[in-house]
């Protein structure tokens, strides 16, 4: 076994070298992101590499002010927030009942869902803005959140369904038994169980929110509704650029992501292989 182990080791360095490497060249550029916010803009232009000599914390508070950024991050915030719970409860709803359930139509739902995964969304733009305008929800805070839900419904409902059908239904058999009623069995007993994808659906579905910006660039108008992604262009001009306090703001949007990253890849890498292997 020893011997064995000797002849391995050379062999697990070589594959792991390029491993590291490349997770290092994924993690130098958040480094380099925050180190960057700290420096004053003369630091920046000199040497965009070095550390900073004096950390600028200010530039912090002088990017929440100068652009209102904590508006846009309000307004982020809770437009991600709505989105996620909707998503979580129509894809949850339809694909439980598009796996436990036979009736007519079934196969057409989940070939138009499906269907929508292949269709590029942001060729959609002008058709949404002129149903929006005609609906009257058009520079609204309703105007995101429709849209959002519509393009992660489809890669959600797809997950659920390939998580749920590697579920024996005896369980929901002995809830019906017991007498519970459709939604307790659904949500009480059902929803926790499936709490792994349930958890990757949401932690994607808030992400792709949190940094969408073809759509509320058109749809949004009003400075008070606008979202992180379109403040970060209040730092830049026809001809100048102001680095330090885009950097700031940069790393004030990609921080909630990152944290919520670190603290659930596992569930996210959980619910995935559930799903691919289940299905």
């Amino acid at each position: 076994m020893k011997r064995k182990l000797k002849k391995i080791r050379p062999l697990d360095l070589i594959v792991n070298i390029p491993v590291v490497l490349f997770s290092i060249s994924c993690i130098f550029p958040v480094f380099w992101l925050f180190y960057s916010s700290l420096k004053t803009e003369k630091e920046f232009s000199l040497d965009q590499i070095a550390l900073p000599e004096s950390p600028q914390f200010e530039n912090f508070t002088k990017a929440l002010e100068q652009a209102n950024f904590d508006t846009y991050i309000w307004n982020s915030m809770l437009t991600s927030l709505i989105t996620l719970v909707a998503v979580l409860v129509l894809s949850f709803t339809l694909g439980y009942f598009l796996t436990r359930y036979r009736f007519r139509g079934r196969s057409l739902i989940y070939t138009m869902l499906m269907a929508g995964m292949m269709i590029p969304v942001y060729g959609l733009i002008v058709p949404v803005f002129m149903q929006e305008k005609t609906l009257g929800i058009l520079n609204t805070g309703a105007s995101l959140i429709p849209i959002y839900t519509a393009i992660e419904l489809p890669f959600a409902v797809m997950l659920i369904n390939s998580y749920l059908g590697g579920i024996s239904i005896e369980l929901e058999e002995a809830a019906e038994v017991d007498g519970a009623s459709m939604l307790q069995t659904m949500y009480q007993i059902m929803f926790p169980v499936c709490k792994p994808v349930m958890t990757t659906v949401g932690i994607l579905t808030f992400m792709h929110a949190w940094n969408e910006f073809p759509f509320t660039r058109v749809l949004i108008v009003k400075e008070e509704l606008k979202t992180i992604p379109v403040g970060l262009t209040y730092f830049t001009s026809q001809y100048t650029t102001n680095y330090t306090l885009l950097l700031a703001a940069l790393t004030l949007s990609t921080l909630p992501l990152l944290l919520l990253y670190l603290f659930s890849f596992r569930n996210i890498m959980k619910g995935m292989m559930a799903g691919a292997v289940k299905g």
